[in-house]
């Protein structure tokens, strides 16, 4: 694995871990927006491994697919879920009305697919 890659997944399991605090202190908002950003480090990290960089999110989001999905290297269960964690954070990061906030049950399941990301993560990459 490249070093920068390396970098990205030790950032993607720090964001992890905040975003595990986080919820366990009732911040769902806060929470939700670390678990995107942890699949998002190891979404660049795959792409890093590829020789690929990009400047926004949604080029990130659309590489993964584009070059590591199509081509089978990342099942499409993880292309789906970076998207839908995407819209999440949006929603976290922005949405004020406390009946569109993110919710325990968002965050538990947004949780549940960072660990499912990073194992896949340390026995892919």
């Amino acid at each position: 694995m490249k070093p920068k890659s390396r970098q990205l997944i030790k950032k993607a399991k720090e964001s992890y871990q905040a975003a595990t605090i986080l919820a366990q202190q009732g911040f769902y908002d806060f929470a939700g927006s670390r678990a995107y950003y942890t699949l998002f480090y190891i979404a660049e990290a795959f792409l890093w491994e590829q020789g690929s960089t990009f400047s926004s999110h949604a080029a990130v989001i659309a590489a993964f697919g584009r070059d590591l999905v199509r081509t089978g290297i990342v099942p499409i269960e993880f292309h789906r879920i970076l998207i839908n964690a995407q819209n999440k954070r949006t929603k976290a990061d922005y949405e004020v009305d406390d009946e569109l906030k993110l919710r325990a049950s968002d965050v538990d399941i947004l949780l549940g697919q960072n660990r499912q990301f990073i194992e896949f993560a340390d026995n892919n990459l």
